[in-house]
């Protein structure tokens, strides 16, 4: 061993130190070859030693990056959130429009339902209403015509024949008007002495020029012709006359009115007479 006096670590001997700059705090250079972590720079400084700049990182520029981004991310998140507020306004709008729609539709088909219900239990109370039907009857002299009538309808008979001429008699539900061009009931029937070839010289017209059809039908036993269309006389009223001969007279059987159709013919179907 040395016989050299102990000196302190990290201060150096005088012949060492002789000639070599002095840093602060007394210490002297590191020595040449020493490791790079040895000199003051392993991120803590020595005491003494200024901070150095390696350490000194700027962060202004990452905080201002940081703010653009959130921004942008929160103008990214309202410009989402209004477009789903809109399309769900849209979406909630179409929809109350449709089930509004699908209301109003389903609400007109009740109502035409019952309507249509409310009218066909009209029509089978009508209908009940004229059984038993009453039975018409004309003038045994004049053939005795017979046929069935609805019990709602009300009976007029303007001339009996009683005095001879013709027969004339009118039916309609509840009132019978007047007879006249201009008024309609629901049958009229006509026993007249005119010969028949020339009474049905009227409907012929008619039938030609297309304002009329003819039918063959069989009533009473008899194949007769059934007009129907224009009514003689009139501008605007469409029925349904019938007429057929009863001995040396002729009778005819007519509808002032469509409305009264299905009456008419099933009136038709009970007809009877003497030839």
């Amino acid at each position: 061993m040395d016989n050299q006096p102990f000196q302190p670590f990290g201060q150096p001997q005088n012949q060492q130190s002789q000639g070599m700059p002095q840093f602060g705090g007394g210490q002297s250079m590191p020595q040449q070859g020493m490791p790079e972590q040895n000199m003051g720079f392993s991120g803590q400084p020595m005491p003494g030693q200024p901070m150095p700049t390696a350490q000194l990182v700027p962060v202004a520029g990452q905080q201002s990056g940081k703010t653009t981004l959130f921004m942008v991310i929160s103008i990214v998140a309202g410009l989402v959130a209004v477009t789903f507020i809109g399309l769900f306004v849209w979406m909630y709008s179409q929809w109350s429009t449709a089930q509004n729609d699908v209301d109003s539709q389903i609400d007109a088909a009740v109502a035409t339902a019952v309507k249509e219900k409310a009218d066909e239990l009209e029509n089978q109370f009508v209908e009940r209403e004229k059984y038993p039907y009453n039975t018409f009857a004309g003038p045994a002299d004049y053939g005795e015509l017979t046929f069935e009538y609805p019990k709602t309808w009300s009976v007029y008979v303007a001339n009996d024949a009683s005095n001879g001429g013709d027969f004339q008699a009118y039916l309609n539900p509840d009132t019978v008007y007047m007879a006249g061009s201009d008024t309609v009931n629901a049958l009229r029937v006509t026993i007249k002495g005119q010969a028949y070839d020339d009474y049905i010289k009227q409907f012929e017209g008619l039938v030609k020029d297309g304002r009329m059809s003819v039918a063959v039908r069989p009533v009473g036993g008899e194949s007769v012709n059934v007009y129907t269309g224009q009514l003689p006389g009139t501008n605007e009223f469409q029925g349904i006359v019938t007429v057929f001969k009863i001995r040396d007279k002729t009778a005819a059987i007519q509808t002032d009115a469509m409305l009264f159709a299905d009456d008419y013919y099933r009136l038709l179907d009970s007809v009877k007479f003497n030839q």
